[in-house]
This record gives structure tokens, sequence and C-alpha cells, in this order.
């Protein structure tokens, strides 16, 4: 069925000028970004069938993780659509980010950091080193992406770390890094750097107060570990 075969008060397009988009499902509101089906599907089963690439999750959340080469997988979905996908995923992602720092956000507990980023960094296919700058209250200023790629002294080095709290005028930092393979929990290098970061940190009385690993719906607190 085309979707000009659908009756017109059932139409995405109509009805989100009727309803609004929230009155959409989020096969529906991705049927409009789609647009056009194939000459197997119309838009609308398109958008089911991507939704289903991510189950047994909730598929919407695949538009945050889902690689090209999956979405093209989709017959009807060439490069273009998939990147239009994928761009409305990290569209959403910024807007969320945006929403949520645009407040006053106070992070004194390992699972408000974990709950921050899991989502975001859960799915990474690489290793990526944030940094978190907070002020006297533990309310977050800034954070940094300070690498990408395996997480080593070379990387992520004490030196750049405190110089970018500094010019931030923070006083307290937290590190926060993700483990592809899913499971967070810390390896020798990945305490090692803690150590080292930690000890810059004493010397200038800007304390390092924990380091979170985060894996597939998981994490691990140096802090809570007792390695810090």
């Amino acid at each position: 069925m085309k979707i000009k075969d659908i009756p017109n008060d059932n139409r995405p397009y109509e009805r989100c000028l009727r309803e609004g988009p929230q009155g959409l499902s989020d096969a529906e509101l991705l049927s409009v970004i789609i647009r056009s089906g194939s000459r197997e599907a119309n838009s609308l089963e398109l958008a089911a069938r991507v939704l289903e690439l991510n189950y047994p999750m909730d598929g919407i959340l695949g538009l945050l993780h889902l690689p090209l080469s999956k979405l093209t997988s989709v017959h009807g979905i060439g490069t273009v659509k998939a990147i239009q996908l994928q761009c409305v995923g990290e569209l959403s992602r910024r807007i969320w980010k945006r929403k949520v720092l645009s407040e006053p956000l106070t992070f004194d507990s390992p699972r408000l950091v974990a709950d921050y980023y899991q989502e975001d960094m859960r799915h990474k296919e690489q290793e990526e080193f944030h940094v978190m700058f907070f002020n006297t209250k533990q309310v977050l200023i800034r954070e940094i992406l300070l690498s990408r790629g395996t997480v080593n002294a070379s990387l992520a080095t004490p030196r750049e770390i405190y110089a970018e709290a500094l010019r931030n005028q923070a006083v307290s930092i937290i590190l926060v890094h993700n483990h592809p393979s899913g499971n967070p929990e810390p390896s020798q290098e990945d305490i090692e750097l803690t150590w080292n970061i930690r000890e810059a940190g004493e010397i200038i009385g800007l304390p390092l107060i924990d380091h979170v690993i985060i894996g597939d719906n998981a994490y691990v607190s140096l802090k809570e570990r007792g390695l810090i």
C-alpha cells in the first residue's frame, strides 16, 4: 500500500497537521522524515523496519547508535535516507544535552554521572575520555571530550586536564570513559592513569572526585571500589 492509498485522515503528514507531532507514533514521525517509500514498502513500513533493527531494545533509541551499514540494510533505505536518520538521532541527542545543561546539574553520586552518559556512550565503538568540571557546590560547569581512542597516559595527560580545569575555574573534576566491549571493569591501565591524575590534582589542590567507567547498561566507579 502506498501512502496515498491510506485514508487521508490516517496519513502521517495530515495527522501531524491536525494533532501536532506529539500525536504521532515513533514510526509515523520517522515516516515523515523518510518521506518516500520504495516499490515494496511505503515510508511508514520502512520506518517500522528501521525501528525493528534495534529489537529487543526500545527501537527509537537505535537512531543514536545504528551504523550506516545497518540502516541501509533495510531495503528502501539508501545512503541519503540513512544519513538523514542518523542526523535526526544526533540532533535529538544534542537538544537533550543542551536542555540538561541549561539548568544547574549537581552530580553527587556515581549513579547520576553514569545515568548522564550511559545512553550516549555505551554503544560507542571507540573509547572516549571525558572530563567533567565542577564548582564548590558540585554543580557541573563544563564537560569536554579530551580524547577518542584507547585511553592511556599519552592521550589523557594530567597537564591537559588540569590546564582546562583551571581555565574553567573548576574546584574538582570527575573522569568518565567507556569500554566498547560493554564490560566496565577497570583495567590496570585505567587504574594507573587515575592515580596519576589524582596525584597531580592533589599537588595543585584540585581533587579528582571519581573516575566512572561506562559499559553496556552497567558502570564502575573507582571511588566506590576504594581505588581513589
